[in-house]
């Protein structure tokens, strides 16, 4: 009961922020707009929504469960729309908004649906081909970044390395369209664009990424290992695969598994670089949305949370060992 006041003034808060919040919010995001400010009842609506938030926040304050809650909600926010594809994809009626039975018919019809399964393939292998390319390219401009900081042009370099992350992805992809079009005329190739056009593009934005997240691994590295292989005679090349390369083995996986990831869910540049000979899963989609979802789209996208989901647990559980072991390691040292 001492912390009655401290909860009456958190609650306090909490509307007043709710509430300010949800009139800007819809008034933003409405087309209505302007308008919406005349409506007696849209008043009405935005303090019903702050008072339920409020009365959460405060029964979560009161029992000391807000870590609870706010868990919660970022779950519920991040997994029930999988949660609801999942349970679709069981769905035995046609129309992906109506419930009929349950039933596991739209597995075995993917299995005979060779479009479909034509489009995951070459997603999978485009993903995967422009991952570990990225991996390369970005450990290289990574290393040249925090370990030669003193060349010609490194501020550059390290700028325009990481261009990409800010840069919209229809300008990216008609940037790409326009190279692989002059270099169509200039050498003769690309002659056609297809799966080896949207991999080479992937790559080019994938790289970003990559070089990102294995920069902020070199930065945490103690660089005295480095020193004292080298002062024991062994040469850069050596130090870098045999002591650099496992140490920052976590934060390449972690790169690759990004740079799959954006790859394998990217329509817009794949549309500027492609052409009527490769369709990705992402452009087969979104083709299909226009006729109405597919059920068996459901049981796809079901099929592949399992496995990016285990993947993703595996490589979580071997980069927590390998953290672990590098920090009792250090210990030692």
């Amino acid at each position: 009961m001492n912390n009655l006041p401290v909860i009456t003034r958190s609650a306090v808060i909490v509307f007043i922020s709710s509430l300010l919040g949800t009139i800007l919010l819809s008034v933003l995001i409405s087309t209505s707009g302007l308008a919406l400010l005349g409506d007696s009842r849209f008043y009405c609506d935005c303090m019903i929504f702050s008072f339920i938030i409020t009365a959460l926040v405060t029964i979560a304050l009161f029992f000391r469960c807000l870590k609870g809650l706010i868990l919660l909600v970022v779950f519920s926010f991040l997994y029930i729309p999988m949660i609801i594809l999942i349970i679709y994809s069981f769905n035995s009626s046609r129309l992906v908004t109506v419930w009929a039975d349950f039933s596991t018919r739209w597995y075995f019809e993917l299995i005979y649906n060779k479009t479909l399964l034509k489009a995951v393939g070459l997603s999978l292998s485009i993903a995967a081909g422009a991952a570990t390319l990225a991996i390369v390219l970005g450990t290289l401009a990574s290393y040249a970044i925090i370990r030669f900081r003193q060349f010609l042009g490194s501020n550059l370099f390290s700028f325009m390395t990481t261009a990409p992350l800010v840069m919209p992805d229809v300008i990216t992809g008609l940037a790409l369209l326009l190279l692989f079009v002059g270099m169509g005329q200039a050498l003769g190739w690309p002659k056609d664009r297809g799966a080896i056009t949207i991999w080479m593009a992937h790559t080019t934005f994938c790289t970003a990424y990559v070089t990102v997240v294995i920069s902020a691994r070199l930065r945490e590295l103690d660089k005295s290992i480095e020193e004292a292989a080298l002062d024991l005679g062994a040469n850069p090349l050596k130090v870098f695969f045999i002591i650099t390369l496992p140490m920052i083995a976590p934060a390449l996986v972690s790169g690759w598994l990004l740079a799959f990831t954006l790859s394998l869910d990217d329509v817009v540049i794949a549309n500027f670089v492609t052409g009527p000979g490769a369709m990705t899963l992402p452009k087969l989609i979104f083709s299909k949305v226009k006729l109405g979802v597919d059920p068996q789209v459901n049981a796809l996208a079901t099929i592949i949370l399992l496995i990016v989901g285990i993947i993703g647990f595996i490589s979580w559980l071997w980069m927590r060992q390998a953290e672990r072991r590098r920090i009792n390691e250090t210990h030692m040292h």
